[in-house]
């Protein structure tokens, strides 16, 4: 039993460092320019495999490495095909530096059509931070980004947007690091140059020892100039949640001297912080006349919760005054699920 517990360690520390070294010949080539789609594969000790598709773009002239992550939820779609396009859009003899795409990172939750979790181990990539090389396959994939692909990069963006359940208002998103203030200082900049309206700012108390959980978290943690994008809704693909995103990466490229496409930072800023979230303390159907941009205040009724013979179980009031930065725009709802986040301005 040792014996074969052992030969299970070494073959999938073998598998992680093979992965590790094909991504690796691939960024370490020094050929300019260059473009290079790989995929790497993971393989767990259940047997369940999944891969991570990877663009490498290297430009003409040399410079910073931009990473752009997009599909840690399987059913975001907007992030996923804005990617798409920018794989093709990209000139590589017009740009500066690397960029390294991930388009789909949860490739598994993305063709099963899996909202969230990876269906083969029922794990949410984007908790599972800093990862495991001997994990699960969702926990192999996290641990290969956070000691591959994130200590690469100078800067690191996270695309989202709203799952088949969720409507949400495109938002920019950084973490206030006081560990990392120059870095701060850097990602507060290109959000608020990104072209997004609204600019959100989120806390960071984390120690370093503490789990990341969130994908571009663990990159903050690590000192990285960090960011994330929220476009697009309720499981569809809008076409301008597609071009928001596209827009915001190549007006960041541009602040970065890396690509000549950008069109600049929104004319009327609107900076949030302090975000409060209410949730369900019922199962059942939630109603709200209420979308995500409305403002309310604070003991707004926003919603009610009826059981599934139409009695309703309970109202629910707003716990502070802002704005709806997203909310569960589909009855069902779970105890402890999220039913709004409200964000206050500045």
């Amino acid at each position: 039993m040792c014996r074969s517990l052992f030969t299970l360690f070494i073959f999938f520390s073998l598998s992680s460092a093979i992965a590790q070294n094909s991504f690796q010949d691939v960024f370490s080539n020094t050929t300019r320019p260059l473009k290079e789609n790989i995929r790497i594969t993971f393989q767990d000790a259940r047997n369940n495999k999944t891969f991570l598709p990877i663009s490498v773009l290297r430009g003409k002239n040399e410079g910073p490495v931009f990473t752009i992550v997009a599909g840690v939820h399987g059913f975001e779609y907007p992030p996923i095909v804005g990617v798409q396009e920018l794989l093709n859009e990209i000139d590589i003899d017009k740009l500066s530096g690397t960029v390294i795409i991930i388009p789909i990172a949860n490739t598994s939750s993305f063709f099963s059509r899996t909202s969230i979790v990876n269906p083969h181990d029922q794990v949410n990539l984007n908790g599972a931070f800093p990862g495991k090389s001997t994990g699960s396959v969702t926990q192999k994939i996290a641990d290969f980004m956070t000691t591959t692909i994130i200590p690469v990069s100078d800067v690191f963006i996270d695309i989202h947007g709203g799952g088949v359940n969720e409507d949400l208002i495109p938002f920019a998103l950084f973490y206030d690091n006081p560990n990392y203030p120059e870095q701060t200082k850097k990602a507060r900049e290109l959000t608020e140059n990104s072209g997004f309206e609204y600019i959100v700012s989120y806390p960071f108390s984390l120690r370093d020892d503490e789990p990341a959980k969130y994908v571009f978290k663990q990159a903050s943690q690590d000192g990285k100039i960090a960011l994330s994008f929220e476009s697009g809704k309720l499981g569809n693909v809008q076409e301008d949640a597609v071009s928001l995103i596209k827009n915001g990466v190549y007006n960041m490229l541009e602040d970065m001297d890396m690509y000549d496409n950008g069109t600049g930072p929104h004319a009327n800023l609107i900076q949030l912080n302090n975000q409060t979230y209410l949730s369900a303390t019922e199962a059942g159907l939630f109603y709200s006349d209420l979308n995500a941009g409305d403002t309310v205040k604070e003991e707004d009724v926003v919603g009610y919760i009826t059981n599934e013979f139409g009695e309703k179980l309970k109202e629910y009031k707003a716990h502070t005054s802002g704005i709806i930065l997203y909310k569960i725009s589909t009855p069902p709802v779970n105890i402890d699920d999220t039913l709004m986040c409200i964000s206050k301005r500045l």
